[in-house]
Parts: C-alpha cells; sequence; structure tokens
C-alpha cells in the first residue's frame, strides 16, 4: 500500500505513515451451486457454502514503520468434495447429484499473513516485507516476498516491484475406490473393474510470481494504472481427489455413482502472464468511474478477457453506494474434456470445468457508511467505516454463486 502526501517544503518534519492502530473486521458468506463437479468427473453437484472470519490489524511501530497482521479462518461446506467417498454417509441409493452426509462434506481452513512496511522519511520509497501461513485438512502452504516502491514527480507517478514464493504441500487424498484395499460387493458394470491408477509420487507445488506496476496521476480528474505478472508453477498441479472418465473403457457403478478411471493428469508445470491496466474518473464531487481490465494466458491453452466497472456514488457525506459488474471470458485448456471424452491412452487431461470454455457476469451492489471523525465508539476505538456488499455470479456452464461481505474498520484513541 502507497500512501500520497503533499509536497514538504522541510523535511526536518514528516508526518506518521499511520498515526494510530487500526482493525478490520471481515466476514463473508459464500454459496453456490452447479451440476459440473470435477470431484465427480464433470457431473454432479457442485453445492458449496464456505463463511469466513477475517481480522487485520495494523498497527503504527514508529513514524516511519508499519506492522499489518491478517488472520483469517473459513469454514465450508461441499456437497462435491463430500463425494470424494461417497459411501460414507447413510445415504440409501448413492448418486453424483446428492451429497454425501460423511465427514468428508466440511473442512476449515486457518491462515496468518503479518506484513512490515518502511518508508523512507521524505515518503518517496515504500519496501515491504511479508510472510504467509495457511493449512486445511489436506494442504499446507507457506509463503514469502516483499515490494519496493518508488514514487516520482511530486508524488504523480508511482512504480512498483514485488515478488512472491509459495511452497505448498498436498496431504494427498484420493477418491475412495481407488484407494489400496478398496471392495464393496454392490459394483455393476461388464468385467472387472480394476482401474489403471498410480498414486502421485511427489506432492510439492511451488509458485513464484514477479509483478511490475506503474501509477500515473494524469490530470485533476484522471488516474490510470498498469500492471504485468509473470507467474511460474511446478509440482503437483493435478487435484488428487478430481475423478476423470475416461470414453474407451467399461463403466462400473455402485449405485448411480459411477466409480473413477483415474484421476486428472496434468502438467507438473504451468507458466501465466495476466497483464492489463486500471482507469479511474472523478466525474463529479458525487460521483467516481473505475474502470478495470486484464488480460490473461498461460502454456496449458487459456487465455481469457476480464473487464469490470465500479460507480461509486456519494449520497452524503457519510453514506456511499457502489454498483458494479464484471465480465469474463475465457478459452478451455488443452487439457479439459468433457466427461467420457478423455481416452486412456492420452498423457494429460481434466474434466474440471474450471478449465473449460466458458463466460461469466458478476453484478454487485454495495453501501458504506464512513465517519471520519470516528463518533460511535466501542471501547477505546472509533468506527470508521461499515461497508455491506452483495455480489451475484453467473457462469454459462451453470454455476452460479452469490456472496455477501460485511467490513467494518475501527481506529484506536
Amino acid at each position: 500500500m502507497s500512501i500520497a502526501w503533499g509536497q514538504q517544503t522541510d523535511n526536518s518534519y514528516s508526518k506518521r505513515v499511520l498515526e494510530t492502530s487500526e482493525i478490520d473486521v471481515l466476514f463473508s458468506y459464500y454459496s453456490q451451486d452447479g451440476q459440473n463437479a470435477a470431484v465427480t468427473g464433470g457431473e454432479g453437484t457442485e453445492e458449496l457454502t464456505d463463511a469466513t472470519s477475517t481480522i487485520v490489524l495494523r498497527m503504527p511501530m514508529n513514524e516511519d514503520d508499519v506492522l499489518t497482521v491478517d488472520v483469517g479462518l473459513s469454514a465450508y461446506t461441499s456437497a462435491s468434495s463430500s463425494n470424494v467417498n461417497p459411501l460414507d454417509g447413510g445415504n440409501i441409493n448413492a448418486t453424483p447429484f446428492d451429497a454425501s452426509s460423511g465427514d468428508s462434506r466440511k473442512d476449515m481452513l486457518a491462515y496468518i499473513n503479518p506484513t512490515y512496511q518502511h518508508s523512507s522519511k521524505d515518503r518517496n520509497s515504500i519496501w515491504s516485507a511479508n510472510a504467509y501461513f495457511s493449512a486445511e485438512y489436506d494442504y499446507f502452504s507457506v509463503g514469502f516476498g516483499g515490494s519496493y516502491s518508488k514514487l516520482f514527480n511530486e508524488k504523480n507517478t508511482e512504480l512498483t516491484l514485488s515478488a512472491r514464493v509459495f511452497l505448498d504441500k498436498w496431504n494427498a487424498i484420493y477418491p475412495i475406490e481407488l484407494r489400496p484395499g478398496f471392495f464393496d460387493d454392490r459394483i455393476t458394470g461388464i468385467g472387472t473393474y480394476n482401474p489403471g491408477f498410480t498414486a502421485f509420487d511427489k506432492e510439492n507445488r511451488n509458485s513464484y510470481s514477479v509483478s511490475l506496476s506503474f501509477s500515473q496521476i494524469l490530470g485533476k480528474k484522471l488516474q490510470g494504472a498498469l500492471f504485468v505478472d509473470l507467474v511460474s508453477q511446478n509440482g503437483l498441479l493435478s487435484t488428487p481427489f478430481q475423478r476423470v472418465y475416461y470414453g474407451d473403457v467399461n463403466d462400473f457403478f455402485i449405485d448411480d455413482f459411477q466409480l473413477a478411471d483415474n484421476v486428472e493428469q496434468l502438467p507438473d508445470s504451468r507458466f501465466k502472464v495476466p497483464f492489463g491496466g486500471r482507469l479511474n474518473f472523478y466525474a463529479t464531487d458525487f460521483l467516481i468511474l473505475r474502470s478495470y481490465y486484464r488480460f490473461y494466458w498461460d502454456d496449458w491453452g487459456i487465455t481469457s478477457h476480464t473487464a469490470s466497472i465500479e460507480a461509486p456514488l456519494k449520497l452524503t457525506d457519510k453514506f456511499t453506494l457502489y454498483p458494479t459488474y464484471r465480465y469474463y471470458t475465457q478459452s478451455a485448456a488443452d487439457y479439459f474434456y468433457q466427461k467420457e471424452d478423455a481416452l486412456s491412452t492420452l498423457d494429460f487431461y481434466t474434466s474440471d470445468y474450471d478449465l473449460s470454455k466458458y463466460d461469466a457476469h458478476q453484478y454487485g451492489f454495495g453501501v458504506q457508511y464512513k465517519d471520519i471523525f470516528t463518533n460511535a465508539k466501542i471501547f477505546s476505538f472509533g468506527l470508521k467505516t461499515i461497508d455491506l456488499r452483495f455480489s451475484k455470479y453467473d457462469r454459462s456452464d451453470g454455476l452460479n454463486a452469490s456472496i455477501i461481505t460485511l467490513g467494518t474498520t475501527f481506529i484506536g484513541n
């Protein structure tokens, strides 16, 4: 985060980067549904709910340095992940279109992300260092990185270079029918169910990214920014519990649930290049237009375009409305196949519809209450903002979702 101060003629005194401690308390609730679950080979329920709570604490260490600690907890219930083992619940009939009632239907993610930021005395240079740790039942991630920003032209121009590294570790969980020792006398089909499955020998995933951004104040009412990222990943990029069904082998079932022929097999490396820009126009004292565009390319064959616009409308000194719209379109990955279109002779394949061709529309609306004088108090903290937003997401493959977020900012005395 960069902060632009007015030009100073006397550098013997520098205003503190952050005057007092601030706390953001955030809560979101996400719900989705669809019929193309990757866990069940591209056909089955995608019902999912996720409740996330986050606390972000920003503390001034001195007049130049700020420590930010971001801590979050996410609890979710997923119909599709429950069908990693569709037989572990009390369902009378196993089917990919119903969730198993077993323990695999729910999980929890916890993370912590501390960041230390230092600003030079003239506020023209800012560097930061950060770390990241997260864990859930079958995945652990550790990350670290840093950034450096330089402000020029009386702080009207800013250039930022940043880099991050994530070192992740799977605790690979496979579909129940592919695990050693699996047997069930209810299996039906022609012949004997004997999938040619081999567990992954490596369970690490590493990601490296370098980002460059350039922002410029173009006039009294216009501000623009450009950015480019270079991202490289290697290791286990397949998801171990996502089934694939071949078109050239016999089908086997337990009740209405089709048993896997294999799990998705994806290359062990991926290179991504997103780039784009932002343009903000301050139309009036009451209306701002914020536009965004991003183009994305990767060496798995996906290209995508993202465009969005937000139009904050200031109703009073304290209340602002936030209507938003976002459009997204992408091509399919080279390795995407619908259910039973992949062949057993192929090296790579997936039926994850996140890697398919689709378009998506997202509509949002929000309202913000802001009191710069923090008249309302909770203990020794003053309430600065309350932000409530709702978004609806619709994808051309039938996936739809909604999310509601509530955020508050408190300032210490």
